[in-house]
């Protein structure tokens, strides 16, 4: 059974949405605990899938020139399955690095990032054009990122 999560755990969480290489003697230092206590209760966290993951955000500009562009995708038909074989199949698909099953005109929504248009060009006419069950594909092309933050508003 996993816990709820107290003011510690939200601080100790914010501390690390930051900077996941703060050291656990920092964390502790900055909540005036000690560091056994905080070392615990992140492997607790860890252990009850609160924290999911350690990663690094690269700057994608610095490694190569890209074009994000957000596709809104319409199926034909929302039955499950095919719901289950577009999430599937698209999840497979590397330029793909999010996607969401949305509510309203269209039913995902696709983050898609690619090297220029033509890269999108190809991407949205092989790759989702394809697939079966394809109503609609809107995108919109990301002109200028103003912001994306990884982290979750702990409240």
């Amino acid at each position: 059974m996993e816990e709820r999560l107290d003011s510690i755990d939200r601080k100790i969480l914010r501390i690390l949405e930051k900077d996941a290489k703060t050291m656990v003697k920092d964390i502790a230092e900055q909540l005036n605990l000690t560091k056994t206590p905080v070392y615990e209760r992140i492997k607790r966290l860890e252990q009850q899938g609160f924290i999911k993951n350690y990663v690094a955000i690269v700057d994608n500009q610095k490694i190569e020139p890209s074009i994000t562009v957000f596709s809104f995708v319409l199926l034909e038909a929302q039955k499950g399955h095919l719901m289950d074989d577009f999430l599937r199949q698209v999840s497979s698909f590397e330029e793909v690095t999010e996607c969401f099953v949305v509510g309203g005109e269209f039913d995902f929504l696709l983050k898609v990032v690619v090297k220029n248009l033509d890269s999108y060009y190809d991407f949205a006419k092989v790759k989702i054009a394809s697939l079966p069950n394809i109503g609609a594909v809107k995108s919109a092309f990301v002109l200028k990122e103003v912001k994306n933050e990884k982290t979750f508003p702990l409240l």
